[in-house]
């Protein structure tokens, strides 16, 4: 899978991805990630990818020239033509506050697709014409602001390439995560199986996989009715689920 991010900031991407899990998969050729710095497409001395804004009012706005043209070189790199917006090959994200709120569901769409490209906003935005025209998508990653869309960019590249077969040590573990199925994931121990007199539940050592599983499941609806009792409505529930979700207590919708 390939991810271009088009960034003023290139540096700030270097530590989370030469790390870890996104460096391994990198590493194993699972996964491409190329940065491209938005003012190498500016077209003065100075390198300027921003300006006041029109109107007037505080800040400054990410200029369109170099967004378009940084996102336009390398879409004639990757597939010899410059389609944007709907008629682009692939998903163009503009990472912005105005933004769908990124999920799981979203993670594991963008994991589908073999390209994505990330746009990191800055500033106190970026020329609407980007929107209208260059963009296919807009993305957040919660109601909050960040001072760019650097830190979305690495949350989503993280999100999404755990998703990629063969990224991960083990194909369950991405199945297993919290938010995977709809609900929060279920406790997890290791050993000892008893530090300063706090055991692990039997069950986990008992050796029955079948208690093991459902004491899992049953934990992860206990869990997030306790947490994010807004997850229960969305989740996909059998009649055991549901029993067990009514004993201890949740009013689910008939």
């Amino acid at each position: 899978m390939r991810f271009d991010i088009f960034t003023l900031f290139p540096g700030m991407f270097a530590g989370p991805f030469s790390e870890s899990i996104i460096k391994r998969a990198v590493s194993r050729d699972l996964l491409t990630i190329d940065l491209h710095d938005i003012r190498d497409y500016a077209r003065d001395e100075h390198r300027t990818a921003d300006d006041y804004p029109y109107g007037g009012g505080s800040g400054m706005v990410l200029k369109p020239e170099p967004v378009f043209e940084a996102v336009e070189d390398a879409l004639s790199r990757q597939y010899g033509a410059k389609d944007t917006g709907r008629a682009a090959p692939c998903p163009i994200i503009l990472l912005t506050p105005q933004g769908r709120t990124f999920n799981q569901a979203i993670a594991r769409d963008l994991a589908g697709r073999r390209h994505v490209m990330l746009i990191c906003g800055h500033y106190e935005g970026v020329d609407e014409r980007v929107r209208e025209r260059l963009v296919n998508d807009e993305i957040s990653i919660g109601d909050y602001v960040l001072s760019g869309g650097e830190p979305a960019a690495i949350v989503i590249v993280d999100a999404v390439s755990r998703l990629v077969p063969g990224v991960l040590g083990s194909e369950e573990s991405a199945g297993e995560d919290s938010f995977a199925g709809g609900v929060l994931e279920y406790p997890q121990y290791t050993r000892p199986p008893v530090y300063r007199g706090w055991e692990v539940p039997e069950v986990l050592i008992s050796g029955n996989h079948g208690r093991i599983r459902r004491w899992r499941r049953e934990q992860s609806l206990k869990r997030t009715l306790e947490r994010r009792p807004d997850l229960l409505s969305k989740a996909p529930l059998d009649a055991d689920d549901i029993k067990y979700l009514k004993t201890i207590g949740a009013h689910l919708p008939p």
